[in-house]
């Protein structure tokens, strides 16, 4: 792919000097929107608008004109209100990824659809006893999601901690790609790009391309990043930096593990501690192999054009996302971190029900076109393909029979992972995206406890939700 090599932050408006990414400015963040007294309350403007992009001059979907929306702050317990504006010229409507929350009404459904020039409130009730972490919102009307989140509606929401670790920062880094044009507007997806997943030439960090992050050598930050792209695995490193995982989706208990490296599917958050050294170091992503459609009738593999060389190239390329410059002299000390909680641990309790899920694409006998199903059905939001009782605790294997792999996302309830391609997974994890590797499966518990109602469970790749890869659950 021209412009995502060693060093590059991908090359975006069709190659021209004149509007390459402007790279290395100083790291920004949303706009932040803070609830007060237990509450929320906002409008979300969904429209195309011009603005900065990588620097840059470009047109592209906005909440409120900004690229990302702005990140919403709430604690347990607290009220989300927020009346979506749509001026777009299709549908729309929008999903709080993650959080747990009723499906029901004007709460998580993602079956409402606002028309263009209509809007709709939502109203979430934050459970008392919700997680704490990071979660994030975007829209979900199917057969649009993939474009509207790739052209740039999405954003972050935090559930803060009543007991968070002492930080000197606490920052938020939602991840995303996007091709633009000559004219700095979205470039539209080509057939085999939907088939494949979507890549887009840049990468940008809340909208930057290698932003600098400055900080003082010994000090302690909290990195939350959000891997909003519609296709794309990061597979992330900060070489140089003493890193510590706190949580992939949810939080994980005890001491958080140092680690080296970590893999965020499309539409997983990342909860790290980054403890600082002196130098200069890059945040990157690495190259990560996520199959290929070769085989399946659907033409030839996925390069610049379908995949990427992310996805091509499994030694190739390495992008550049952000940039952390520590200098200056040592930060005064912080706490020391207090081991969290244990979490809920399934594996002990009886199940209810062992379900297995099937993904799988190929071509479809009737169309002639690509055929992307679960359970061998492509979606009908008219059907309910599971049906649950409330309170079961089941065991669902989901199986993937694609060349290909694919990140399984269920709304409401999380999944603790059991097992990923027969390897074992300890300590108990929680995540509300897992990824399944081709010809492969992932075995999940999942609990039922909380709330009822009609939602669905897709494939992240939104290429693929959008073409059939979806299916609706109902928990009764």
């Amino acid at each position: 792919m021209a412009g995502i090599v060693v060093g590059g932050a991908g090359l975006a408006w069709a190659g021209t000097t004149r509007n390459e990414p402007v790279r290395d400015e100083t790291f920004t963040e949303p706009e932040v929107l803070t609830s007060t007294d237990k509450n929320l309350t906002l409008t979300l403007v969904a429209a195309s608008g011009s603005g900065t992009v990588a620097g840059r001059d470009a047109t592209t979907l906005r909440y409120n004109g900004g690229l990302p929306g702005p990140t919403l702050r709430l604690r347990p317990g607290d009220h989300l209100g927020i009346e979506v504006v749509n001026h777009l010229n299709d549908p729309t409507n929008l999903h709080t990824h993650g959080l747990q929350v009723s499906p029901l009404g004007n709460s998580d459904n993602p079956f409402v659809m606002i028309n263009p020039g209509a809007r709709f409130r939502y109203d979430y009730q934050i459970p008392d006893d919700h997680p704490a972490g990071t979660f994030w919102y975007h829209p979900h009307h199917h057969g649009l999601a993939a474009d509207q989140v790739f052209a740039g509606l999405y954003g972050a929401i935090v559930i803060d901690d009543p007991d968070a670790p002492q930080v000197s920062a606490d920052r938020v880094l939602v991840i995303s790609d996007i091709t633009l044009d000559g004219a700095g507007t979205v470039r539209p997806a080509t057939g085999m790009q939907r088939m494949a997943g979507r890549e887009g030439d840049l990468v940008l960090v809340n909208g930057q391309a290698n932003p600098v992050l400055a900080a003082q050598p010994g000090t302690r930050e909290r990195w939350r990043i959000v891997n909003a792209c519609v296709s794309r695995y990061l597979r992330l490193r900060l070489a140089g930096q003493e890193l510590q995982l706190l949580g992939i989706d949810l939080p994980l208990a005890g001491q958080p593990p140092p680690i080296d490296e970590l893999l965020l599917a499309p539409g997983n958050r990342a909860d790290l501690l980054v403890t600082t050294r002196t130098g200069t170091s890059t945040l990157q992503t690495l190259s990560y192999n996520r199959g290929s459609a070769m085989g399946m009738g659907m033409g030839g593999g996925m390069g610049s054009q379908g995949m990427g060389s992310q996805g091509s190239d499994p030694g190739g390329s390495v992008i550049e996302l952000a940039t952390l410059a520590v200098t200056g002299p040592p930060a005064p000390a912080v706490a020391n971190f207090s081991p969290r909680q244990a979490i809920p641990d399934l594996q002990a309790t009886a199940i209810t029900t062992r379900r297995t899920v099937t993904l799988a694409m190929g071509m479809s006998m009737s169309s002639g076109g690509p055929a992307f199903t679960i359970d061998g059905r492509g979606f009908d939001p008219n059907r309910v393909d599971q049906t649950v009782t409330a309170g079961a605790v089941e065991e669902w294997t989901i199986i993937n029979t694609s060349p290909m792999d694919h990140p399984f996302h269920l709304h409401v309830w999380p999944m603790q992972i059991l097992s990923i391609a027969g390897g074992p997974i300890d300590p108990p994890t929680w995540q509300n995206v897992v990824n399944v590797p081709a010809r492969s499966s992932t075995v999940v518990r999942i609990a039922f406890d909380a709330d009822t109602g009609r939602t669905v469970y897709h494939c992240h790749i939104l290429d693929h939700e959008d073409n059939g890869m979806m299916g609706v659950i109902d928990v009764v």
